[in-house]
């Protein structure tokens, strides 16, 4: 990892080219999957079932038609009930916290009366139907499933329809588990840009949806940024970040271990570590370099450490929060006594887990705080994933004769000001 000072002349410079993330689109997947989209819009089920055949390598048999790749309810609750007992109750605690959480963000409709009876407000009601991908393969996250099923459900959204792609045919049962738990309403074993188009445009068999969250590799991040606007989509992520802050009291080992737990995501994910302790410093790296040997991902953390991790020497625990909100990371962790002391100075950031006892794993799943968090900096106008994301809000104006004709006369000058007098005559005919 890279030693930096924030008393250093170039800090700043080092800590803007070490955090840039580029998030280029390849333009090769994106051509790729513009033409599978353009084609599934156009043959619908055909087009879904010869892409599932060739990228998943399925069988005619395997999948003779986009119908017979859909999973039954009692598939999937087959799939919960031949799970062990420790891991069903751990999908179970998981599921149960989520739903508790996110029941706290539910948005209600409301109203207010103005004095001459004119009245105003906001109607707020679920989408009608969600797409969810699930990735498929050794990249199966079942913890993702719950997080973004379980808040669709609390809002009140009448269907969420699932899809995972099953390569060689291989159904990941902890998949199907929690779909079962999440109340996943449809599920189909399509995956890859194809499954995205079909979510959009809808096909024969598959219906199209209102938004489609989750993640996804190149491809469907490619396809789901070609198709918002015809739904919507929850975001489009970049590599897991985590961002330590702490103080000489934090445990060394633990630190490192933290760092570890999102660089082995993948080789450009992201770990810093922020302290004024050059005790701490020297501590989490030799914990680092005692640990890392003994981890299964060991290739990928060190990559992920060498490439984009730092360890931030700062004059003071207040410095360290203004580097963290530059930054604005996915997961911050302020790994310190008081916590509390640190947070009015803490603006962006999609997650902050409060003390030495507040790993990120917890969020990742079961705290019952939402793990869909946004990165590369969009912590700075965005927020997690929640029950938000799956309501709409509908303006409502229910104008009295006496409000009719006190704003109406102000909305008619205003609209013969912007050169519209069809607006100003609608606004006076009500007068007249």
């Amino acid at each position: 990892m890279k030693l930096l000072d924030s008393s250093a002349p170039d800090f700043l410079a080092s800590l803007d080219a070490l955090t840039h993330h580029a998030g280029a689109l390849d333009e090769g997947v994106d051509r790729a999957v513009a033409d599978i989209l353009a084609d599934v819009r156009t043959r619908g089920d055909a087009a879904v079932l010869a892409y599932t055949r060739k990228f998943d390598r399925l069988s005619d048999a395997q999948a003779p038609s986009v119908a017979a790749l859909e999973l039954s309810k009692s598939e999937m609750k087959a799939a919960f009930d031949a799970l062990d007992d420790e891991l069903k109750a751990a999908l179970t605690l998981a599921r149960d916290r989520i739903e508790a959480y996110h029941r706290r963000q539910i948005a209600e409709s409301w109203r207010y009366n103005e004095a001459d009876g004119t009245q105003l407000g906001v109607k707020v009601t679920p989408l009608d139907r969600v797409g969810l991908y699930v990735p498929g393969g050794k990249a199966a996250y079942p913890s993702s499933l719950l997080m973004n099923a379980v808040p669709a459900k609390v809002a009140g959204v009448r269907e969420v329809v699932m899809v995972v792609p099953t390569p060689d045919g291989v159904k990941n049962p902890t998949v199907l588990a929690a779909a079962h738990l999440a109340g996943v309403d449809r599920a189909f074993t399509i995956g890859g840009a194809q499954a995205v188009g079909a979510l959009a445009f809808g096909t024969a068999t598959v219906p199209a949806v209102d938004k489609i969250v989750g993640p996804g590799n190149a491809y469907v991040a490619a396809a789901k940024r070609r198709v918002f606007g015809i739904v919507g989509i929850d975001m489009i992520a970049g590599p897991s970040e985590i961002l330590v802050i702490a103080d000489d009291g934090a445990n060394p080992d633990w630190v490192a271990m933290d760092l570890f737990s999102q660089a082995e995501h993948d080789e450009v994910a992201q770990s810093i570590l922020l302290t004024p302790s050059e005790a701490l410093l020297a501590a989490v790296q030799a914990s680092i370099e005692r640990l890392l040997p003994t981890m299964p991902r060991k290739d990928i953390i060190a990559a992920s450490l060498a490439g984009r991790g730092a360890m931030v020497k700062t004059r003071s625990l207040e410095e360290a929060c203004d580097i963290s909100n530059r930054i604005a990371p996915e997961h911050l962790e302020l790994s310190v006594a008081d916590p509390e002391a640190l947070l009015p100075h803490l603006r962006h950031a999609g997650a902050i887990f409060m003390g030495y006892g507040s790993s990120e794993s917890l969020g990742d799943y079961v705290a019952g705080t939402n793990h869909v968090l946004p990165t590369s900096r969009s912590a700075r106008f965005s927020s997690p994933l929640g029950v938000y994301d799956f309501q709409k809000r509908t303006s409502l104006i229910f104008a009295s004769a006496q409000g009719a004709a006190t704003l109406g006369k102000a909305a008619a000058t205003l609209a013969y000001a912007e050169g519209l007098p069809a607006h100003a005559r609608a606004a006076e005919l009500r007068n007249e």
